[in-house]
């Protein structure tokens, strides 16, 4: 299993995912490459917020590690129409196929090294369908986001329904032998309410290196795209997202 990560398997952060990652363009698409699947396997999948969208008329199994997100999963309307299993990307194996397999909110980067990565690709050709369909997406390097991801540029407000105001802002620090970028999550409750922080980890790899493990995993990218609006991949822009299928004999 990953690392535990505070900001994905602590329910004190995990109420925090849907207000800072709410329903977006990356959805849009993705619910869009769904609507003629008649099973679709999300991995990563969360809180659900797509899982459960995609619920109603079709086979959805929605797969995390983390607990804590699971339970939020678990109990939005609608939820008892997707299994979710917790488990790991890199290992699980259902014993059945998908139309549509779909990894959002950058959750490739979690799997930290090449090995890890191409497990997580084995799982998705595993689980196609004979024609099926993958998406998945993870940050661009050559943008470094990460620079933003420092104090006096992402400090922000979130009204949280529990909690009320909480003052949010982010700190990194990036490994340039290694691509992975550390970065602190503190949410600061206001009103004297406490300071929670979470250190996560996650890896930045070059388009280069995506393609050949791509290949090497027996799945053929139809497009590569550089935003969820469905743009064409360009050095600028700020996703690399591939969409494609399992083309091994």
């Amino acid at each position: 299993m990953p690392a535990f990560d505070r900001l994905f398997d602590d329910a004190a952060f995990a109420g925090f995912y849907d207000l800072e990652n709410g329903w977006g363009a990356d959805l849009d698409y993705c619910a869009a490459l769904a609507a003629d699947a008649r099973s679709v396997l999300d991995l990563g999948c969360g809180t659900g917020e797509l899982a459960v969208s995609l619920g109603e008329g079709r086979r959805v199994v929605g797969v995390d590690p983390a607990t804590a997100m699971l339970e939020i999963a678990r109990a939005k309307p609608g939820a008892e129409r997707v299994r979710f299993i917790e488990g790991d990307a890199r290992t699980i194996r259902l014993g059945e196929t998908f139309d549509l397999v779909v990894m959002t909110g950058h959750a490739f980067q979690v799997f930290l090294n090449e090995h890890d990565q191409r497990a997580v690709l084995a799982t998705i050709a595993a689980h196609l369908a004979p024609g099926g369909r993958f998406v998945f997406d993870t940050r661009n390097p050559l943008v470094r986001e990460w620079l933003e991801w420092v104090p006096e540029s992402s400090e922000r407000l979130i009204v949280h329904p529990q909690a009320g105001r909480v003052k949010a802002w982010n700190d990194m620090m990036h490994d340039a032998a290694t691509g992975i970028v550390t970065y602190e999550t503190h949410y600061l409750v206001e009103n004297g309410g406490p300071h929670l922080t979470a250190a996560s980890k996650i890896l930045f790899t070059p388009k280069p290196e995506i393609e050949a493990m791509l290949a090497a995993s027996g799945l053929s990218v139809e497009r590569w795209a550089g935003d969820w609006q469905g743009g064409a991949w360009h050095e600028d822009a700020p996703e690399i997202i591939p969409i494609g299928q399992f083309s091994a004999p």
